[in-house]
C-alpha cells in the first residue's frame, strides 16, 4: 500500500453508519484582548469582544464523523437547560441524529475558556454525573439502537455517562459491531473485548506503568492488548506520532503535524477518523494512516475542531 495517501481514490464515507456513545459536553469560548494585569490580584484581564461555543466530548467526535460525511449518531445524556439545548441545535445543525437523554437532576457539562492573545488563560469546568435512572434507560435504548449502526465508538471522558460499558462492549460485538473505545482511568479492564482501545501515553502509562525503550513499550503494550482480548491497541504519542499494535505485530505512523497550535479535541478527530475508514472497509494500516494525517490536519486549528473530507484527501 502507497504512504501517499493522495495515490489512491478516496473511500465513500456517506454509506458508514456511526453511533457515538459517551460523555456529551459543550465547550464555550471567550475570547478577548489583555491589555493590563488587575490591581486585585496578580492575573490579566481579559476584556471579552467575541464568543463561540462548539460541541465537546463525545459530541465532538460525531461532529468529526460527520464532517467526514459519515451518517453519524448520538447517545449520551444533557441537562435540561440551556447549555442542553444549545448542544441539540448544533447538533441538529451539524447533520447529527441526536439519541440525548435530558436529566432534570443535573447541568450539561459546560467547560469554558478564556482566550487572550490567542493563548487560554483559565479553563472553568462544569460538570455533574447522570442519575441512575436516566443511565439505565440509555443502555436500554444503546441495545436498541446498535443493530442500526456499523461501527460503534465509546467516548469516555471519565463523566459518568459509560458505567455500564462493560455491557455495552459485550451487546456490540455479540451484534457483530466493531467497537472503538477511547478510554480513561485506571482500570482498563472493563474495556475488555473491545475491538480496539486509543489511549494516549500518559493513559497507557497509567495503566502499564513507565516504559525505557521501544522494547519494553511493545511487550506491555501487547500483553495489554492480549488480557483484554483487543484486536488492536493504538497508542497516540503525540508529537512521536502513533503506533499501532496488532496479533503479533506494531505498525508506527511519524507525527504529521506541520505545525502544532491546539492539542484540544485531537483525540476525538482520530478516533472520528478511524472509525469512518473502519466502517468503509479499510485495512488497519490505511485507518492508521488517515486518522494519523486528520490528527496532524486538526492540531494547526484553535480548540477543538474538525476535519473535512477535502483536507483529508484533497
Amino acid at each position: 500500500m502507497a504512504n501517499d495517501l493522495t495515490t489512491y481514490t478516496a473511500p465513500d464515507l456517506n454509506t458508514v453508519r456511526i453511533l457515538i456513545v459517551g460523555d456529551v459536553m459543550l465547550d464555550r469560548y471567550w475570547f478577548g484582548d489583555v491589555n493590563r494585569i488587575s490591581p486585585e490580584a496578580p492575573v490579566p484581564i481579559v476584556r471579552v469582544n467575541h464568543r463561540e461555543a462548539r460541541l465537546g466530548g463525545a459530541a465532538n467526535v460525531a461532529r468529526n464523523a460527520a464532517a467526514l460525511g459519515a451518517h453519524t449518531a448520538l447517545l449520551g445524556v444533557v441537562g435540561a437547560d440551556e447549555a442542553g439545548n444549545e448542544v441539540e441545535q448544533m447538533l441538529e445543525s451539524g447533520g447529527i441524529h441526536s439519541y440525548l437523554q435530558r436529566d432534570e437532576a443535573i447541568s450539561t457539562i459546560v467547560k469554558l475558556r478564556v482566550i487572550g492573545r490567542q493563548q487560554q488563560m483559565v479553563r472553568i469546568d462544569f460538570e455533574e454525573a447522570p442519575t441512575d435512572t436516566v443511565l439505565r434507560d440509555k443502555l436500554e435504548q444503546f441495545k436498541t439502537l446498535l443493530h442500526d449502526y456499523d461501527v460503534i465508538v465509546l467516548s469516555d471522558y471519565a463523566k459518568g455517562s459509560l458505567v455500564a460499558v462493560a455491557d455495552m462492549i459485550a451487546s456490540a460485538r455479540a451484534a457483530g459491531k466493531v467497537v472503538m473505545v477511547d478510554p480513561k482511568g485506571d482500570d482498563f479492564s472493563r474495556y475488555a473485548g473491545a475491538t480496539v482501545l486509543t489511549p494516549n501515553k500518559s493513559e497507557m502509562r497509567q495503566i502499564v506503568g513507565t516504559w525505557s525503550s521501544e522494547e519494553q513499550l511493545t511487550a506491555k503494550a501487547q500483553q495489554l492488548r492480549a488480557d483484554l482480548r483487543l484486536d488492536a491497541l493504538l497508542l497516540t504519542r503525540s508529537e512521536e506520532g502513533m503506533t499501532l499494535y496488532t496479533d503479533g505485530q506494531q505498525y508506527h505512523m511519524p507525527a504529521a503535524a506541520r505545525e502544532v497550535f491546539d492539542v484540544s479535541g485531537a483525540g476525538d478527530t482520530v478516533i472520528a477518523t478511524m472509525a469512518c475508514m473502519l466502517g468503509a472497509g479499510a485495512g488497519w494500516h490505511e485507518a492508521v494512516q488517515t486518522a494519523n494525517r486528520a490528527g496532524g490536519i486538526v492540531v494547526g486549528k484553535l480548540g477543538t475542531a474538525t476535519v473535512t473530507r477535502e483536507e483529508l484527501f484533497g
